[in-house]
């Protein structure tokens, strides 16, 4: 953990629309900031105008250099647009944090240490680890930074019907059991040739997913340069529903944990990286490696 750190600006990026109470959040944490700082500093709510405005106003705050801290008022999927903003700039000064304000808000529950508010007047910043996908081959190719987990199969396709139908505890249950009877696998060629059909293939930079789910016994604090991967080969759907069950109760146990992997996707298939759903068409090769003590935070 690094020396106290003062900021001499901070900006708070939030969704105007959201469906949570993120406008109220960001201006709490702003006036509460104002009454705990014990120096001044520059403190700025930016709402977003559009899907993807908020790497813009990451980038744009990071890249004027100087300590800056920008935070996010979100879910996960929010705060993946800060922190690739962030890493964007180029600024190495810069330090990001997220107060939830979403539906899973997975990073914020597991990685977070104690009220954000706090956290930056206390000004204790440490560094984690990001993930990094880079995809080649294919339409196209593309990289992006992830705080938590990408997840290939189940993950995703669940993702697209959450975001076309309802939140909420029982409409997020029938939807999921919905989109589970139509699942189909997938099938990957790893590097030594051979092909693997799956149902779903995580990447975790931290050990809990989707509010309930353990996914690996791995330290809640994402600094070892490592990453744990999760995969659930093509089976039955009733030991699916099992495993399921496990993760939701006793945890998935230990997992392998690796710097890199890399495989190619031989049909177009989406896939998650913290709640954002993309895509990679087919033939497209896929890297994942973790980026160790890439991103300053507090919180």
């Amino acid at each position: 953990m690094d020396a106290a750190r003062r900021f001499e600006s901070i900006v708070i990026i939030f969704n105007p629309n959201s469906t949570g109470n993120a406008p109220q959040l960001a201006e709490q944490l702003r006036d509460r900031l104002g009454e705990l700082l014990p120096y001044p500093a520059e403190i700025r709510l930016q709402p977003t105008e559009h899907a993807g405005h908020a790497v813009d106003l990451a980038r744009e705050a990071a890249a004027g250099g100087g300590r800056v801290l920008v935070v996010s008022v979100s879910g996960d999927g929010g705060y993946n647009e800060v922190v690739n903003g962030v890493m964007q700039s180029g600024n190495r000064e810069a330090v990001c944090a997220v107060m939830a304000a979403g539906n899973a808000n997975d990073h914020q529950r597991t990685v977070g240490t104690q009220p954000l508010e706090e956290a930056i007047a206390g000004g204790q910043v440490r560094h984690i680890d990001l993930l990094r996908i880079e995809t080649e081959g294919g339409e196209g190719s593309g990289s992006a930074y992830a705080h938590s987990y990408i997840g290939f199969g189940l993950t995703p396709v669940v993702a697209v019907d959450l975001e076309k139908g309802s939140k909420g505890s029982l409409k997020e249950m029938v939807t999921v059991v919905r989109t589970f009877s139509k699942f189909k696998p997938f099938e990957i060629k790893e590097q030594n040739g051979k092909r693997r059909k799956l149902d779903s293939l995580i990447f975790a930079n931290i050990p809990e997913m989707a509010k309930y789910a353990t996914l690996s016994e791995a330290d809640e604090q994402p600094r070892d340069g490592k990453f744990e991967v999760i995969t659930f080969p093509h089976m039955p759907k009733w030991r699916i529903l099992l495993l399921a069950a496990r993760a939701t109760t006793k945890g998935l146990g230990d997992q392998p944990s690796v710097s890199r992997y890399e495989f190619t996707a031989l049909k177009p298939m989406p896939y998650q990286v913290d709640g954002e759903v993309k895509s990679v068409s087919a033939n497209t090769v896929v890297r994942i490696r973790s980026v160790p003590r890439a991103l300053a935070t507090i919180g």
